[in-house]
């Protein structure tokens, strides 16, 4: 493993993934902060989740044809003019910004784990991998925090500037080192169009392996956006609201030492076991009756997550082409904004009409049918396989 390169890269996927942590939150407040409802924050936050899962194949396809200085330099000059304007706007044009961010938004997710995996051998993948997890959850527990407490401290709309134009210059910090994505033996680089002439469309790297682990990547984060609706619910219930981010961090604590042991474990595990683990997990949340209870499950529960997406993305790199990996990571990351965007729905709905613990037990539901449908697929492809063989 070249620890040096994976440090570096690990470290830039931090310092560009807590920015994009915190902005979401921050623009929610923003938006409360203009007189608009809640529902209406959600609505400009849904408006940037949409951009992002529209984005992401192109971009990723974009990352493999033309590498990633020639990817993030536009969205460096667009972003800098969105997050300097934004502060500014009515709530309408404020959409129209979202939008055009949400299209925008550095890759980061794509172009870190890209890195990662070009960094080590394949031996030494998915601890790789596993440390890129661990740092996600240590980004989602620093950002939302900190922009928590800087937009109670300063106008949101400053706040919300500022956290974008970190993003920024993060995001330039990237383009500056750009980390390889690819392996130097490949003897074609991105910048020079050799991957261009050589891609392959969906339908070549479109397999059944890729299906099944776009299917985990949905139900894996209707899981996680289920979950993070129904902790606010039940702590609304527990009168306990001022102990979310407490709970939240705990969650991601969980997450971590899932990462950390998985990162050693010797043998891989598939993403759908994993994902059934992570809804069986989850389920025992609506057991909880305080806040010390669903603290612990919450830790149980978060455990299985960091692993889950480890191994879709180990999955993904070894069952598709280097030169369309790129696009297959962006397909990956729209299926998890498409999930993540029926979560938080789904379980609202579902905490509505059948009390606030019960949004705990539909996203796992959820979570474990999906779980079940990809491996019983998986079971008579390779039935189909072998008879073919004979």
């Amino acid at each position: 493993m070249q620890v040096p390169r994976v440090r570096l890269t690990l470290l830039l996927g931090v310092m560009v993934r807590v920015p994009a942590a915190a902005g979401g939150i921050i623009l929610t407040l923003h938006v409360v902060g203009m007189g608009r409802s809640y529902g209406e924050a959600g609505l400009a936050a849904m408006i940037m989740t949409i951009g992002l899962a529209v984005a992401g194949p192109w971009r990723g396809r974009l990352l493999d044809r033309r590498g990633l200085r020639r990817v993030v330099w536009p969205s460096l000059v667009v972003l800098a003019g969105c997050w300097v304007a934004a502060p500014q706007l009515a709530y309408l044009p404020l959409l129209g910004v979202c939008a055009l961010a949400g299209l925008f938004t550095i890759p980061s997710f794509s172009i870190i784990r890209q890195a990662v995996i070009v960094a080590v051998p394949d031996h030494d993948r998915r601890t790789a991998l596993a440390l890129d997890a661990v740092a996600v959850e240590v980004a989602f527990m620093v950002g939302p925090l900190a922009g928590v407490w800087a937009a109670s401290t300063w106008d949101t709309g400053l706040v919300l500037a500022g956290v974008g134009l970190c993003g920024v210059a993060a995001g330039a910090v990237l383009w500056l080192v750009d980390p390889p994505m690819r392996e130097e033996s490949d003897g074609t680089t991105a910048e020079s169009g050799g991957a261009e002439e050589v891609a392959v469309g969906p339908g070549v790297w479109l397999t059944p392996a890729v299906a099944a682990v776009f299917l985990a990547a949905v139900g894996a984060t209707v899981v996680l956006a289920g979950t993070d609706l129904t902790v606010v619910a039940v702590m609304r219930e527990f009168g306990a609201t001022s102990h979310v981010g407490v709970v939240m961090a705990m969650w991601c604590v969980g997450s971590v030492v899932g990462g950390l042991v998985y990162g050693a474990w010797t043998r891989p595990v598939s993403s759908l076991w994993l994902l059934l683990g992570l809804g069986a997990a989850t389920a025992p949340l609506v057991l909880a009756r305080d806040v010390w209870t669903l603290t612990a499950l919450m830790v149980i529960s978060g455990v299985w997550c960091a692993p889950t997406i480890t191994a879709m993305v180990d999955e993904l790199s070894r069952v598709v082409p280097e030169r369309n990996r790129g696009e297959v990571m962006g397909w990956h990351g729209s299926c998890m904004q498409v999930g993540s965007a029926a979560g938080a729905p789904l379980a609202g709905a579902v905490v509505d009409t059948g009390g606030a613990s019960a949004g705990f037990g539909a996203v796992a539901v959820v979570g474990m049918v999906l779980a079940v449908v990809g491996l019983i697929v998986g079971c008579r492809r390779r039935r189909g396989d072998a008879a073919a063989t004979l």
